[in-house]
């Protein structure tokens, strides 16, 4: 069976690789050009780069947290990007939408397993047999 946190990592793996992905598409489709000429200061710039490092930091976070910690976080910023990805929807072309929505499904696939994601405790016997 695969590992919790193994699948929740692959899931911010496939979602930043999706936002990359589309970056890359916006760039030679010529539609970066509009966000570039938005003449954004360095704080909105900062913003948005505290933005996109997120699931890249999620990716490695969910490895190292305590579990608790991890569902939450993971629970939190997955439902964060697929509510923030959600309302910009409309803004974008017809290829940056069906991205969009790629990443959306791999948050509620986040969501998912997070929400389902229980701490085992050991428990250990004092008898070799138990009824």
């Amino acid at each position: 069976m695969l590992d919790t946190r193994i699948a929740l990592s692959a899931t911010w793996v496939v979602v930043t690789l999706t936002y990359l992905y589309g970056d890359v598409l916006r760039i030679y489709s010529g539609d970066a050009q509009a966000m570039a000429d938005m003449n954004l200061n360095q704080f909105a710039w900062l913003g948005i780069a505290i933005l996109m490092l997120l699931p890249i930091v999620m990716a490695f976070l969910v490895l190292v947290l305590p579990q608790g910690v991890s569902r939450w976080a993971n629970i939190i910023i997955a439902g964060f990007f697929l509510l923030f990805n959600l309302i910009g929807l409309p803004t974008y072309a017809l290829y940056d939408q069906f991205l969009l929505v790629a990443s959306m499904v791999f948050n509620g696939v986040t969501i998912w397993y997070a929400w389902r994601w229980v701490s085992v405790k050991p428990t250990f016997s004092t008898t070799l047999w138990e009824p």
